[in-house]
Order: C-alpha cells, then sequence, then structure tokens
C-alpha cells in the first residue's frame, strides 16, 4: 500500500512538473512574439521620424538664416 501511494505521488509530480515546463516554453514563446510585435511597431514609426526631424531640421535653417 505504502509502495503505491509513493508512486501515485511520483506520478502526480512528474506531470506537475512537465504542466510546469510547459506553462514556462509558452510564456517564452509569448514574450518572443511580444517583442517582435513592438521591434516591427518601431520600424513601421521610423518614416514618421525621419519626415518630423526633416521638418525640424528645415524649420531651424530658416529660423538660423534670418
Amino acid at each position: 500500500m505504502d509502495n503505491i501511494n509513493s508512486n501515485s505521488l511520483a506520478v502526480l509530480w512528474i506531470i506537475g512538473a512537465f504542466n510546469g515546463l510547459v506553462t514556462l516554453k509558452n510564456r517564452a514563446k509569448e514574450a518572443l512574439s511580444d517583442i517582435d510585435v513592438q521591434t516591427k511597431r518601431r520600424y513601421d514609426l521610423i518614416p514618421n521620424l525621419v519626415e518630423t526631424v526633416k521638418g525640424y531640421a528645415a524649420h531651424e535653417a530658416g529660423v538660423l538664416k534670418k
């Protein structure tokens, strides 16, 4: 009887450990996906930033010429 309880406990521990590892793997994939999304958003914003800097540079050039 004691052997059955030990085996059951071992099986439950293995299942719990496996589920924990799967959860960690899924969290890591989700984190990498979030990083990928943020990187794409930043990449998409670069043209807007370049245009803003060009406009500000033109404004500064006009101010300095006066």
